[in-house]
């Protein structure tokens, strides 16, 4: 019998739907794959198992009663564990909610189960999503399935490594700075952040609410794209939510042709800091894409430069308001609570031992750029950055259709590398943090390994807002060049475990 973890998404759907699989024995596989290579993965903080095949059950009953089944119905999923999940913990990765079990579900869980995806359970993550390689996490670090003394990247490295070590087909992630695409691009997978306001933030714990938003994470650009179309669209519990039709992102995917296309190179996502094999096989997917027929325009957004420096004012800020729930009195962790001490006194011993370092790194660091005599010179100044690089953006899609850079400047560092220097984990995000800031849609994708170490390199696609079905048009027409000529990086060459 096939290996069921194998297939993709697509396929598994397709083979529930006509019964020549149920999809019970796909979650089982599923979940005896968990049980096979978690340990060393360390993808997820906890395994729904019974209500997974209670889930798979309802689908197996629902085909044999005759009824319609959704496009993804039957096929597992992994959700990041900043989604509140009804009866399941919620985490965040952070010890002050370590045990929390949430009484609703977030919107977009509540669309996957309407969808019949099943939900295996939550994965691993930078606390809050602070972070660009897991490390963050309360729980201890995951690995990349590739080599495992590496970073899947962050926040959502357990999305991501979830999806490279097959125990799931399917994944959820968010991208607040880069923490979909990020992972994506070191582990061989796809990752797509939608337009801001596409996909409810209903019931996702808040880190910075302006650049915050969930998206979907898989091995194939179809497979993402299938995802994508029931995460999204409008939901009135999320006073951002966009009231417009979801773009035709599985249309897109399905017909990926470039031939016309002007796809814009953009000159600031270049030089030093890039690694060699990086910058190598980006230049071969330019290449690639001219010959598939699209005009590639060269393109300077000047104030890309300031963004980094933008986001750690903008994000912070927010951080800062959003993390102030976290008291000790209404939901989590409570410490010190004794008799002796007043509310505040049991707050800080709480939050003291709650958060991790680089959550309370970022709250001090947003307390500080929002308090008075400082808030127009930081905080007011990087909200004018942002300005310029939306700007930027809107000059830019003028000229071209989509814009492309490098996801990452280099693959996956070693484990531990970078943990007592913050700068240099903060590039990790250089070239994804401009689309967050201005709320652009955009996608990385695999194109190819990296000469001098055999790591993935991920090809980062932005497109503008409400345009995310061109990311699947030009994704997948990449993709298969890239299969058709090397086979495709992860299902190919999958890393064994």
């Amino acid at each position: 019998m096939t290996d069921l973890t194998r297939l993709t998404a697509a396929e598994i759907a397709a083979k529930v739907a006509s019964g020549e699989v149920t999809a019970v024995e796909v979650t089982e596989a599923h979940l005896a794959r968990i049980e096979a290579v978690d340990e060393k993965v360390h993808a997820f903080l906890h395994v729904d198992r019974e209500g997974a095949l209670v889930q798979a059950r309802a689908v197996d009953e629902k085909r044999e009663r005759g009824e319609e089944l959704g496009p993804l119905a039957g096929v597992p999923l992994a959700l990041k564990d900043i989604f509140t999940t009804k009866g399941i913990p919620t985490t965040v990765g952070s010890k002050i909610l370590e045990g929390w079990i949430p009484p609703y579900d977030a919107t977009l869980t509540k669309r996957l189960r309407d969808a019949d995806v099943i939900v295996l359970g939550k994965t691993n993550m930078d606390e809050f999503a602070m972070g660009s390689s897991t490390e963050n996490s309360a729980f201890g670090p995951t690995g990349n399935p590739w080599d495992l003394t590496r970073v899947p990247g962050g926040s959502g490295g357990g999305s991501s490594a979830s999806l490279a070590s097959f125990q799931a087909p399917l994944a959820i992630g968010t991208d607040t700075g880069g923490s979909i695409r990020q992972p994506a691009a070191v582990t061989g997978t796809v990752g797509v952040k939608p337009t801001y306001g596409a996909v409810s933030r209903y019931g996702m714990v808040a880190f910075s609410s302006s650049l915050d938003q969930g998206g979907p994470c898989a091995r194939t650009v179809l497979d993402a794209a299938l995802l994508h179309e029931i995460i999204a669209g409008h939901d009135p519990l999320d006073s951002t939510s966009i009231d417009a039709p979801v773009p035709p992102v599985v249309e897109a995917a399905r017909n990926g042709n470039v031939k016309g296309m002007r796809i814009g190179v953009v000159k600031e996502f270049a030089g030093e800091g890039y690694q060699a094999g990086v910058m190598q096989r980006f230049n071969e997917s330019v290449e690639l894409l001219r010959e598939l027929g699209a005009e590639i325009v060269e393109i300077s957004c000047p104030s890309f430069d300031k963004a980094l420096a933008a986001y750690y004012l903008i994000a912070p800020s927010e951080c800062s308001s959003n993390l102030a729930r976290f008291d000790a009195m209404r939901y989590g962790l409570r410490v010190g609570d004794d008799g002796t001490k007043s509310a505040e006194e049991v707050t800080a011993l709480t939050r003291a031992e709650g958060f991790g370092p680089e959550v309370k790194r970022r709250i001090m660091l947003g307390t500080y750029a929002l308090s008075s005599g400082y808030y127009d010179a930081y905080y007011g100044s990087a909200q004018k950055v942002r300005t310029l690089i939306t700007r930027d953006f809107e000059k830019a899609f003028e000229q071209v259709d989509v814009l492309i850079s490098p996801t990452t400047p280099t693959t996956a560092f070693p484990i531990g590398e970078r943990a007592d220097d913050p700068m240099a984990m903060y590039l990790a995000d250089l070239c994804t943090i401009p689309a967050n800031l201005a709320g652009n849609a955009a996608m990385s994708l695999p194109c190819g390994l990296a000469p001098e170490d055999g790591l993935p390199v991920g090809l980062q696609i932005i497109a503008p807002a409400m345009a995310d079905d061109r990311l699947y048009k030009v994704g997948a027409a990449v993709e298969a060049a890239f299969t058709a000529t090397w086979g495709h990086p992860l299902l190919e060459e999958a890393p064994s475990l």
